[in-house]
């Protein structure tokens, strides 16, 4: 897919992402939450475009979103679990910007890798938590992360939309903010419910590799200003 060669797709952010893409992508692959900011490929690359909700929903879910081009969803699926995507079926992932949306992420991470095919590649860019609204909040810590793992999320589900609303909205209300997490946690609302450094994001995913024995090889690290980009080789 080609972006329009505006202000923002000619950002360093943008011609970093795509230098990246185009050595390391070909082939059939999914990208996963790419809403209004696809990945541009190269033309060795097919993707198709995976979302938990159909183009007119996610409009609705996301009003800000009403007005800008989305990419069209072509499977409908929680990108957290995959579910109709089979085995080894994708010579590529591209998940940018949405792991810290995912309540697990080491379970995401796990079925990202478990649709790759052998030797096929998983590109991720996370956010740098000090350079973006999550800046006062904590870094989530590895034993969390665990946890989410082991115990399912939901333990931490209402915890993630507090500290949300307090150290990103900053409502100091106790009535309203008690209203806000109630009203996302109904919406189920995506915010960002873990936040990284870079130095962190990596150590996390050192963690999936020699404490999990996740089947990769990080390929390359690059830190792209306020985000994190990895190129992960499944092996």
């Amino acid at each position: 897919m080609t972006l329009t060669a505006d202000a923002e797709t000619l950002s360093p952010i943008y011609t970093f992402r795509r230098f990246f893409a185009n050595r390391y992508l070909q082939g059939n692959g999914i990208e996963v939450g790419a809403l209004n900011h696809p990945l541009e490929v190269p033309l060795s690359a097919h993707v198709q475009y995976v979302d938990r909700m159909s183009v007119p929903d996610l409009r609705k879910h996301y009003p800000e979103l009403a007005d800008v081009n989305l990419v069209p969803v072509d499977i409908i699926d929680n990108g957290e679990f995959l579910k109709t995507v089979e085995n080894e079926t994708q010579d590529f992932v591209i998940a940018n910007h949405f792991i810290e949306h995912c309540q697990n992420p080491i379970l995401t991470i796990e079925n990202l890798l478990r649709v790759i095919k052998k030797d096929g590649i998983l590109y991720l860019a996370v956010p740098e938590k000090r350079t973006c609204f999550d800046c006062d909040r904590p870094v989530t810590s590895i034993e969390h992360l665990l946890k989410d793992y082991q115990q399912g999320a939901e333990w931490s589900r209402q915890n993630h939309y507090e500290e949300w609303i307090e150290l990103v909205e900053k409502e100091t209300d106790e009535t309203k903010a008690e209203w806000m997490v109630k009203e996302l946690m109904r919406r189920d609302f995506s915010i960002h419910f873990h936040v990284w450094t870079t130095a962190d994001f990596v150590d996390f995913l050192l963690t999936l590799k020699h404490q999990l024995g996740f089947p990769f090889t990080l390929e390359k690290i690059f830190d792209n200003w306020n985000e994190l980009i990895t190129i992960i080789r499944k092996v």
